[in-house]
């Protein structure tokens, strides 16, 4: 299964003999799954549907789902209220050779509201189950779109963290090879240190230099760092490699790693091995920014 990101759009359109509709849906970040409806008055059944097929799709993301009715005009049927027309007749009558009032006209008369009554058609309840059927198919389909839109997207994002994971990897090995951290260098080192405590003949017990030595040892030492971003390095692969939702794992396995390259540059014991850590907490950063997009 493919990255999924949070991102993404679809639209779906779909008809009846009575009505057509469009069904459109954005989604964009968020720390959870918020599905916000809008559907046309009376189609509460319809809203909550879209609710329940937004939340079987997807588990995190911000989603606006948006539905578009137009009804088809069928058969209308007029009725005159000759009750109300005969009253406006009378009062226009009574109006007729008033100084400054224009004649009524019958066009005039029956453009009132309340004249003329417009009669829709009744809707059997088969007939609107059918309708409601028929748009929640193309809900469907805009789910599927959308999920579609979402990977590709996500596929996207998966190259980009793919890429920045490389980057971590070579900056570990630079920081492994990094000659400060050799045994070797820093046994010198510390002979190096004690030797000019010695030189400028400051009185130490031998085995409290040892003791200092040996901590200076440890603290230098950053070899337990190195194996643990490896570590994180592998389980970085292996949650792209698995696809799916992976967002929130990779958001905490990113705070891993920036803890391990603070821990490395405060132990760094030269400038060059302070410079690898600085430039992977900066590639650590851009990879937790990436992290937010995907699901």
């Amino acid at each position: 299964m493919p990255v999924a990101s949070m991102t993404g759009f679809a639209r779906a359109n779909g008809s009846d003999d009575t009505a057509t509709w469009v069904w459109e849906v954005k989604s964009v970040n968020g720390r959870g799954l918020d599905v916000r409806c809008r559907v046309p008055t009376g189609m509460d059944a319809v809203d909550a549907a879209a609710k329940k097929a937004a939340a079987h799709h997807f588990s995190r993301g911000s989603l606006n789902l948006n539905l578009q009715v137009s009804w088809v005009t069928g058969e209308t049927n007029f009725v005159v209220n000759r009750q109300a027309l005969d009253q406006l007749v009378e009062v226009a009558q009574d109006y007729a050779d008033k100084p400054g009032v224009q004649a009524a006209t019958l066009d005039g008369l029956m453009a009132l509201r309340g004249v003329i009554e417009v009669i829709e058609p009744e809707e059997d309840e088969e007939h609107r189950k059918t309708r409601e059927a028929a748009i929640l198919a193309s809900l469907d389909d805009v789910m599927t779109d959308l999920v579609a839109a979402r990977g590709e997207e996500g596929g996207r994002i998966a190259d980009v963290l793919n890429g920045q994971v490389d980057e971590i990897e070579a900056l570990v090995n630079d920081a492994r090879a990094n000659a400060a951290t050799q045994p070797e260098a820093i046994r010198t080192r510390l002979a190096e240190q004690v030797a000019a405590i010695m030189e400028a003949g400051v009185e130490a017990d031998p085995d409290r230099i040892a003791q200092e030595a040996a901590v200076l040892a440890v603290k230098s030492d950053i070899r337990e760092e190195i194996d643990r971003l490896d570590g994180h390095i592998a389980s970085a692969r292996e949650m792209l490699n698995e696809g799916g939702v992976v967002g929130r794992r990779l958001d905490f396995l990113a705070q891993e790693f920036n803890r391990e390259a603070n821990t490395l540059c405060s132990k760094s014991p030269d400038q060059d091995l302070t410079r690898i850590g600085l430039d992977l907490k900066t590639v650590i950063d851009r990879l937790r920014e990436q992290v937010q997009n995907i699901e």
